[in-house]
Formats: structure tokens, C-alpha cells, sequence
């Protein structure tokens, strides 16, 4: 494989100290981890290996002639207004806007839908540098307060304020350490209820999102507005499973409490539920007593998911993946829990995404037909199709509506679509589509490009999807610069959506830009994400490594001007793809990675992903990860085929990164520079076989991705886009 022009061998890789001394055993098998000690980021030693690595990188990264034309590029089509669709609360309805370059999107209220809006909540006015975001919102159901969530600098611990709507002043409610949760008012607007963590370390300040505790004892709480957190009423705990999480949310018709259970990532959940008109002192009578609420167990196992879709009184209509991996809806009284019946069974090939009860008796479905949505208009009681309403190619990004409303708000995206919300009207007859708003990007002419999706037999036969987006009409010659993107995880889809960044590679650089829906993901239902998960992970890279000997045997691209990109999950799928098969890429941006399977389950929410992965702490499962693990895999690619090496790869990570902690990046690259940088470069050996560099991005102020301010959007793709380029010899044309 062709390499870049001995850039690496010119770099001063600074060295990582290897501890021979921490030895674990698994199972009678000995395993070393000498760069432990990067798991401590209080450390003068990791901060110091942090700052001289950033060094590094901004070296490299300065001497790529097209990472200002990048970010230019990206900047100037990122100016564009954005919009979410509507809801109503109360009187008012609500909405976000962000009007091109503003690092967060700012939330509006307007009395009617052609009225002046007005600012209700900027979170730009927040922090000087847009690193406060608005991370979650409830408004209460007269719309008189919203409970708003903030993070800092891209940390998923949130603290909780209350405003007065009516006023805009806040009110003195602040709640911390919020993690994971929602917000949701019961309907007399006296509090809501949400869930949180003990704090971290108690009595210390601590710069949350930086430490790297495992996140344990999760509970569910109701806050009276007016009061002080420490009077907030205990709703929910377990302690006989600290690694449980939680979820209460308050039915639409305000009746009941509804309790989500979960053990992990997994599509599975008990569901409890309490009638909150039945406590004789109501929610507030629990406050000096030391019982729960009395939550009655409609379902007690993790056999299956549930999801509340509507309620009439103590009919429930349920999604749910029982005995049906592509989802159903079912109903049942749930004071006569016995008898469950079929409203909408399971669809042959298709999955059902989403159902929502909207004008009264009727539910607005979403189906994932092929990676492509389809939204269907049927009858609530019987599920009988009424409509099919017309939809372009592309994705669905959003449905917003009550089940007394008339009208639905459709969010829709795809490759070429900057995205369409829809007002839908269900009172006519034949309901009626209308575009409400619709985002343009100055300066993009869709006719340009096309978007082909394609299936690619993986290794073991199996048909892959993959969306292959490029310049039209262009010559199969194997000319094109390539990006390939996958995740295939948790039951995660990937569907069409918009990119600036991908769009100024097709248009300016000339790529070919590929979203593989490779096993893992929920694009099939939960047999394809099983199929991706535990001892089938192999299945993943298998997938993706067949994408990209399509994208070489069918002429697209060659291996060397190949690059492959993913996050968090996907970042563990791109580094176990260049252990496996360095030969097959010429570059690799792995964000945000998992990558040492062995210790995730032991940092922050890791112990979550279990589920997906298995556990290191039980032999079978500990045989499955030692497989694949990143961390462990490192080879030197010459002692397999002379003259092969690494792919030019960058680790990017961030230390507010509190869902997968930075250490898992850093330990692999110092892994990297052991194995095959430092070892090789810091000898007298000339010729090098390891020229491609390999570089850590390790950003400050940021997270795992949600929260990002717009500038460090662009700056993150002007980096890793204009690594990727000069590493695959790309070139700019305006």
C-alpha cells in the first residue's frame, strides 16, 4: 500500500512511559496494561502526555494545505438558518432556531404560529464561548414554567433550572448532578420528576465531566417548585442493583406515573406504573416518610421492550419487541393484566420505529423500510391503515403532536436534503402535507450529486446496505478519494441525513462519501442489531471490511485513497478495523472511541454497554473481547507482509468526554506508539516501515459530541478532513 511522503518519520513522537509492573489476570490469562497510570486525567504525567500529544497533533495538522479552505468552505454553507418543529403548550407554541453560526440554538415562543416569536431561553448567553448547552427542556402543562437541563463544555451531567414563562425570571429551583434524564411535570404544575446520581465525590469541588467514576445508585425524584433539592421526594430506588437506571414520565392524560427500568443499552425494560390520583396525601405526602411511591409491577423481567404510546384511562397501548424483533403494538388493561392483545402486528420485513396517537383516535406510524422511512396514518383501536402519507426518500427526523391534536409537525432530512418540517393536517379527509418550513443552504445546488444505496454481501453472505454519495455521472475508474462511515451498535440506525462537511468533500475535493449499515444497528430490528452484538461482534468488522473491497473492486476508490471514519462505537469499529486489516485503508479518524474492551465496564456508564459487549469479568466473554479489543490488538503490520504499516490514523477525544472517558484513546495511542511508532522511530533504524503518522486530537472544553458549540463543529472536520486529505492525496478545486 502507498504511503504519505515520510511526514511521520520527521515527527518527534513523544515517548510513554511503559509500566511492565501492572499485570491482570483474567481467567489464568495474564494480561499486561502498562499505561494504567493514563487512566488518572488528574495526573501531571497524563497531562503532560495530553499537552505534548496536542502539540503533536497541531503540528501535523498546520502543515495540511487545505485545513483553512475546509474550514472556510464548511463555515460559509454552515451559515444557514435551522429550524425544529413546533409544539404547543398551554397557550403558546414553542420551537428552536438557530440562525446560521450561533454556537447553540436558541428557544422561541410565539402566541400563533404566524406570530412574532421571542426569545425565551439563549443559551448562547451563557458562556463566552458557547460551551453551555441546553440539553434538555419540559414545558409544564399550562405553559406557565419550563425546567431546563445544562451541561458544560459537552459533560453529560446537567444541572436543572425553572423559569417562569409568563415573566422570563428564574426561579431560585437548582438541581445537580443530573444525569440521563428527562423532565417531566406532573399536570397540576406543582414539580416534576427527573433522575440523578449521588455526587460524584462528596464535599469536593470537582470539574464535572473530567473525573472517571463508574455511575452507580441511579434515582428517580419528584422536585416541588419552590424548594430545595434536599427536600426532593425519593421516588425510586434499588440498591440491590446500583447498575440500574431509570426512567419516569407522567401520561398525557396526567393519571399515572410511568417507571422505565433498565439494566443496560439493550431494547429491553420493566415498566411499573402508579396512578397518582390514588396516593391520599398525594406525591407530597412521601416527602418526610421513608417509602417509595407504590409503583405496581406490570412488567417484571428484561424480556422485552415497552414503550407507552397512549392511554385511555387503564387501556394501554404498548411498542414493544415481544417475540417480535421488528416491533409491534400491543394493548392490555393494566388492571386486567392478563389478557394482551395485537393492535398492529409485526411487519414482515419492515420495523417499527414509532407510533403516536394523534387526533384522538388515530396513530401516525413510522416504519424503517430498507434504511428509508414510511409513515403510515392508521386507526388507534384496530391499527387498520387509513393513509400512506407521501414522503420523499430520506429519513424522519422528527414527529411532534399530541394525541388531541389535528395537525403534525414532520422534521425530514436526507443526504441531499438540508430538511423539510411538514404541517400535516388530519381533519380533512385525505390528509393534507404541507411545507411549513424548509431549510435551504446558500451556495448548494442539490442536482449536483447523487446518493445510490447499495447491497454488499459481507462475509458471510449476508446483504449489506451502504448509501454511496458522489459528483454525478462520475467515472467507475478508481480515481476517487473515499470516506466510509459506520457505526454498527446498540441498536442504533444509521439513516440518510445531512452533512455540510460531506457535502464539501463531494463538491470541492471530489470523495465519494459512504454510510454502511452494517450489523449491530437497528436498521433490520433487533435479530440484525444481535447479530452485531456480543460473540457475534466479529460480524461488524466483517461488514464494514466488505464495504470497502466493494468500494475498490467496483472502481469507486483504491485501498490508499480509502479513508474510514466512526464514533464512540464506531470509533472501536474503525481501530479493530486497521488491527485487522491495515492493508485495506490508506486513513483512519476514529472518534471518541471504546478501545479497551477489557476495563470500559469500569468508567463512568460503561458498565451500561455490557449488554452490547459482554464483560470481561466472565470467561466466555472475556474470550470474546480479548479478540477484537483495540487496545489489545495492536500488531506491527511488517512482521505479517513485508513492506505493509498502519493507515495514517487520528484518535480524536475530548476531556469533558464523560460517556467514554478520554483514557481509552490515550492508552491506545501511546498502545500505537510502543507497538510501532516510538519502537521504530526512536531507534536508529532509517528506513521505517511505519511512515503513516499517528496522531492524537484531544480537544478541551468538549464532550462526547451532544452540546458541541457550531465553531468547534467546523473546526473538529476542518482538522480530521484536512488530516484526511493530505493523507490520501486529495486535492482542492473551488
Amino acid at each position: 500500500m502507498s504511503s504519505v511522503s515520510g511526514d511521520a518519520a520527521r515527527l518527534a513522537y513523544p515517548p510513554a512511559r511503559r509500566d511492565a509492573s501492572v499485570l491482570d489476570d483474567y481467567h489464568g490469562v495474564q494480561i499486561p496494561d502498562p499505561y494504567r497510570w493514563l487512566e488518572d486525567p488528574d495526573s501531571e504525567e497524563t497531562k503532560e502526555f495530553v499537552a505534548r500529544q496536542a502539540e503533536l497533533a497541531e503540528t501535523v495538522l498546520a502543515a495540511c494545505p487545505d485545513r483553512e479552505n475546509l474550514r472556510r468552505e464548511i463555515t460559509r454553507l454552515f451559515d444557514h438558518p435551522r429550524h425544529a418543529a413546533p409544539f404547543r403548550r398551554g397557550n403558546k407554541y414553542f420551537y428552536c432556531h438557530n440562525s446560521g453560526l450561533q454556537a447553540q440554538s436558541v428557544l422561541y415562543m410565539q402566541d400563533d404560529l404566524d406570530g412574532e416569536a421571542e426569545v425565551l431561553l439563549d443559551p448562547n448567553t451563557l458562556s463566552k464561548d458557547g460551551t453551555v448547552a441546553l440539553s434538555t427542556f419540559s414545558i409544564s402543562e399550562d405553559g406557565t414554567y419550563i425546567a431546563y437541563g445544562l451541561s458544560e463544555s459537552g459533560s453529560d451531567w446537567v444541572i436543572i433550572h425553572v423559569m417562569s414563562i409568563t415573566n422570563k425570571q428564574p426561579m431560585p429551583d437548582k438541581l445537580s448532578w443530573v444525569k440521563f434524564s428527562s423532565i417531566s411535570w406532573t399536570h397540576d404544575g406543582k414539580g416534576f420528576f427527573y433522575g440523578r446520581y449521588p455526587a460524584p465525590r462528596e464535599g469536593q469541588e470537582l470539574d464535572a465531566g473530567t473525573e472517571t467514576n463508574i455511575n452507580l445508585n441511579h434515582q428517580i425524584y419528584y422536585h416541588v417548585m419552590g424548594t430545595d433539592q434536599s427536600e426532593d421526594i425519593l421516588c425510586w430506588k434499588d440498591p440491590e442493583h446500583p447498575k440500574y437506571s431509570f426512567g419516569a414520565s407522567v401520561t398525557e392524560d396526567g393519571k399515572y406515573i410511568i417507571l422505565g427500568i433498565y439494566e443496560g443499552c439493550d431494547p429491553v425494560n420493566k415498566l411499573y406504573y402508579c396512578e397518582i390520583f390514588s396516593l391520599p396525601r398525594g406525591i407530597e405526602g412521601f416527602r418526610d416518610t421513608q417509602e417509595m411511591l407504590p409503583f405496581v409491577k406490570l412488567i417484571d423481567n428484561f424480556d422485552a421492550q415497552y414503550q407507552v404510546v397512549a392511554n385511555d384511562g387503564d387501556e394501554f397501548t404498548f411498542l414493544t419487541n415481544n417475540n417480535s424483533p421488528k416491533n409491534k403494538l400491543v394493548r392490555v388493561n393494566i388492571k386486567n393484566p392478563e389478557l394482551w392483545t395485537d393492535v398492529l402486528p409485526e411487519h414482515e420485513k419492515d420495523v417499527l420505529e414509532s407510533a403516536d396517537a394523534v387526533n384522538n383516535n388515530q396513530l401516525l406510524v413510522c416504519y424503517m423500510s430498507n434504511v428509508k422511512h414510511i409513515l403510515e396514518l392508521r386507526d388507534h383501536r384496530t391499527g387498520n391503515l387509513i393513509h400512506q402519507l407521501p414522503l420523499d426518500i430520506g429519513s424522519v427526523s422528527e414527529i411532534s403532536c399530541r394525541r388531541e391534536d389535528k395537525e403534525v409537525f414532520i422534521g425530514f432530512t436526507s443526504f441531499l436534503s438540508p430538511g423539510i418540517i411538514y404541517r400535516c393536517n388530519l381533519a380533512s379527509t385525505v390528509p393534507e402535507m404541507k411545507i411549513f418550513r424548509e431549510i435551504s443552504v446558500p451556495g448548494f445546488d442539490r442536482t449536483s450529486l447523487q446518493v445510490k444505496q447499495v447491497f454488499v454481501p459481507s462475509k458471510d453472505g449476508t446483504k449489506i446496505p451502504m448509501f454511496v454519495m458522489s459528483k454525478k455521472d462520475i467515472k467507475l475508474d478508481g480515481s476517487h478519494p473515499a470516506l466510509l462511515y459506520g457505526y454498527g451498535g446498540f441498536n442504533i440506525s444509521l439513516t440518510p441525513s445531512f452533512s455540510v462537511s460531506h457535502v464539501v468533500l463531494c463538491k470541492n475535493m471530489g470523495f465519494v462519501v459512504c454510510e454502511a449499515n452494517i450489523r449491530g444497528g437497528g436498521e433490520y430490528g433487533e435479530e440484525w442489531h444481535k447479530a452485531g452484538a456480543l460473540a457475534m461482534k466479529q460480524n461488524c468488522f466483517d461488514d464494514f471490511a466488505a464495504c470497502a473491497e466493494f468500494l475498490i473492486s467496483d472502481g469507486y476508490t483504491t485501498s490508499r485513497q480509502l479513508c474510514i471514519e466512526g464514533g464512540s462505537n464506531g470509533g472501536l469499529l474503525i481501530a479493530a478495523s486497521i488491527n485487522q486489516r491495515p492493508d485495506l485503508f490508506g486513513c483512519a479518524l476514529a472518534h471518541v472511541g471504546v478501545m479497551d474492551m477489557l476495563r470500559f465496564h469500569k468508567f463512568t456508564i460503561g458498565h451500561a454497554w455490557t449488554t452490547d459487549y459482554g464483560c470481561s469479568d466472565k470467561e466466555e466473554e472475556f474470550h470474546w473481547l480479548i479478540k477484537y479489543s483495540p487496545l489489545h490488538n495492536v500488531r506491527r503490520p511488517w512482521d505479517q507482509h513485508s513492506g505493509s504499516q498502519y493507515p495514517a490514523t487520528m484518535l480524536l477525544t475530548a476531556d469533558h468526554d464523560d460517556r467514554v472517558v478520554p483514557l481509552h484513546s490515550l492508552k491506545l495511542l501511546a498502545g500505537h506508539l510502543s507497538k510501532t511508532l516510538q519502537y521504530v522511530l526512536c531507534t536508529s533504524i532509517e528506513d521505517t516501515p511505519q511512515i503513516n503518522p499517528i496522531i492524537g486530537r484531544i480537544d478541551r472544553k468538549s464532550g462526547h459530541g451532544a452540546g458541541s458549540p457550531t465553531q468547534k463543529l467546523i473546526d473538529e472536520a476542518a482538522d480530521s478532513y484536512s488530516f484526511m486529505a493530505k493523507m490520501l492525496g486529495a486535492t482542492w478545486t473551488e
